[in-house]
C-alpha cells in the first residue's frame, strides 16, 4: 500500500466542494487523515480566500490511476482548465507525496514542488505529520514548516465534516475519520 498526502483547495463553493471531496475521497480509500483546514489568501491574483487542508491515504492504484482519478473528480466539481494557471477553482487537489518518489513521474513532479514555498501546503502537511520525511531533503516536514518564509496569510478555521469536527481556530489537534 502506498502512502500519498493529497493537498486540497477550494475558493467557489468551498465548504461544499471540501465536503464532497473528502465523502468521494473516503468512499474510495477508506480511512482518511487529516490536517485542519486552513482558511488563505489567494496566491498569484486577486480572488476570494481557499480553504485548503492535506489528506493522507493509503492506496493499492498506481500513481497514473490516481491522478485520472483526482482529476475526474476535479472535473465533476466543475474544475476549468481553460483560465489561466493562477485563478480562481472549485476544487483542487493535488499529489504532494506518493511513498518516496522523487522527480518527474507520470507527467507529475514529486514531491510537489509548491510543498516547499507555500504554507497552504506545507503546514498542515507538517501538522498531520511532523515526523515524515521529505524524500528530495531528507528533512522532516515539521522542520521544513520551522525554517519556511511565513509571510503568507493563513489560518485555522472551525470545519466540520461527517458529523464531527476536524477542524478548530483554537485546537491545533489533526483528526483521522
Amino acid at each position: 500500500m502506498s502512502r500519498v498526502f493529497l493537498s486540497l483547495g477550494s475558493n467557489i463553493d468551498r465548504v461544499q466542494n471540501i465536503i464532497s471531496a473528502l465523502e468521494q475521497l473516503k468512499n474510495r480509500f477508506g480511512e482518511l487523515e487529516l490536517s485542519s483546514v486552513y482558511e488563505s489568501e489567494a496566491v498569484g491574483f486577486s480572488g476570494d480566500c481557499f480553504l485548503n487542508m492535506v489528506v493522507g491515504i493509503r492506496c493499492d492504484i498506481t500513481l497514473r490511476v490516481l491522478s485520472r482519478f483526482l482529476k475526474k473528480l476535479e472535473d465533476q466539481h466543475g474544475r476549468e482548465r481553460t483560465g489561466p494557471r493562477f485563478a480562481s477553482r472549485t476544487l483542487d487537489i493535488d499529489i504532494v507525496i506518493f511513498d518516496d518518489l522523487l522527480g518527474v513521474h507520470e507527467g507529475i513532479e514529486l514531491p510537489r514542488p509548491e510543498l516547499y514555498y507555500n504554507a497552504f501546503v506545507l503546514w498542515p502537511l507538517a501538522e498531520l505529520s511532523p515526523k515524515g520525511t521529505d524524500p528530495k531533503s531528507g528533512e522532516c516536514f515539521g522542520e521544513l514548516w520551522h525554517q519556511l518564509n511565513k509571510d503568507q496569510k493563513l489560518w485555522k478555521v472551525d470545519f466540520y465534516w461527517a458529523g464531527t469536527q476536524i477542524s478548530s481556530a483554537t485546537n491545533p489537534e489533526s483528526r483521522s475519520l
